[in-house]
């Protein structure tokens, strides 16, 4: 990899954008995650990667959802879409490098593989790319990737800016169900044989999680195919009680017979917050053959992936077109107090979306159905 790659992250005034295959990533990544951008809270982080866009030679700008675009290449040709999300989870991880790890909140989730779309388009150049930095993925609602899909002309195909390891592709993620549930009730004695509101609270969440067990044969409660329900808040006394329910489901859940289940036990509201199915992709989708040829080139055996969590992927699915997930960094630490990334394979990344995206692009205006969509700026 070299010296450059691995040194220590250089003053913002001794780096520039030109300097693409030297510091500046490294640089653009800690800038970014010493941006607080909690959910709801990436304006700022939103206007920085916007100048650097602008520095790099992309048209950017900020939509009314507070996406940052840049787009970048020749107008001819089909339209590669990099997607990525900027906010985070809250929590403080001190932006801090410790040789060639740097930590912070996001450097995982999923701000390096933003820095790396970024980079990487701009290195390119050759082919018409468009960079998303989407808000809202960390909540329920993907309110930035909704917003793209609405207003931005469906692309060619889709890389979603998401850990994966530089040497792994992943092809799909589980969906997501929110199930709420209230009971209010009279108040008992607690000498009283009948089941209090908060018990009955505990007892509803065991159903839904046994419903959920009772779909799948498979005992790994990770494995892919597997439906789980994770019980995420309980609040209650004897007379009024609330629960959530947190539910990864693999593609082709029956939501509405959940919804039927859970409002079949004793209730006095249920809710849910969002129906998000799940999604995969074969391994010859034509961003998966051209991630995994690009990785292979740079002397790693690529890792097919699939993933027990739901990501953007999930939402621009209906669009139909080429896709899968890539990114720098170990996905299970998201969301962790030790948040950290490897700089060494951030650069790693750099150099597979730069030899995968113009070999993606030759492709695709090969393929008669493709056309393009030049994107405004």
């Amino acid at each position: 990899m070299g010296d450059r790659r691995t040194s220590l992250v250089r003053a913002a005034g001794r780096v520039g954008p030109r300097d693409l295959r030297g510091d500046y990533p490294a640089w653009l990544l800690r800038a970014a995650i010493g941006i607080p951008s909690v959910s709801g809270g990436e304006l700022p982080v939103a206007g920085f990667l916007a100048e650097q866009m602008t520095a790099l030679g992309f048209a950017s700008h900020i939509d009314e959802a507070g996406n940052v675009h840049g787009v970048i290449g020749p107008a001819a040709g089909p339209t590669v879409l990099l997607l990525g999300h900027i906010d985070t989870v809250p929590g403080r991880v001190p932006v801090c490098q410790v040789g060639d790890l740097l930590y912070g909140r996001g450097s995982v989730d999923a701000k390096g593989a933003m820095v790396a779309m970024i980079c990487a388009a701009a290195r390119t150049g050759q082919v018409r790319l468009h960079v998303v930095g989407a808000v809202g993925e960390e909540v329920a609602g993907s309110r930035g990737a909704r917003y793209v899909m609405a207003t931005v002309p469906r692309p060619a195909a889709v890389v979603i800016g998401e850990p994966s390891g530089w040497d792994g592709v992943c092809l799909g993620y589980k969906g997501r169900i929110g199930i709420g549930y209230e009971m209010r009730q009279p108040p008992l004695h607690t000498s009283s044989p009948e089941p209090t509101a908060v018990e009955r609270a505990v007892r509803f969440a065991q159903d839904v999680q046994g419903y959920l067990r009772g779909l799948s044969r498979e005992q790994d409660p990770v494995a892919f195919g597997v439906a789980t329900g994770t019980l995420t808040r309980l609040d209650g006394d004897l007379a009024r009680a609330e629960a959530f329910l947190t539910c990864r489901v693999p593609p082709g859940f029956d939501f509405a017979a959940l919804e039927r289940f859970a409002r079949g036990r004793p209730h006095s509201r249920i809710w849910v917050d969002e129906r998000v199915p799940g999604v995969t992709r074969p391994r010859a989708d034509p961003v998966v053959s051209h991630l995994r040829a690009a990785i292979a080139a740079q002397g790693a055996r690529p890792a097919l992936k699939f993933k027990a969590g739901t990501s953007d992927m999930n939402t621009l699915d209906p669009w139909g077109v080429p896709m899968a997930a890539y990114g720098p960094g170990d996905a299970h630490l998201d969301h962790t107090s030790d948040e950290h990334i490897p700089l060494s394979d951030l650069y790693r990344a750099i150099d597979v979306l730069s030899l995968a995206l113009p070999r993606l692009a030759r492709h695709l205006a090969r393929v008669p159905h493709v056309r393009a969509h030049p994107l405004e700026a």
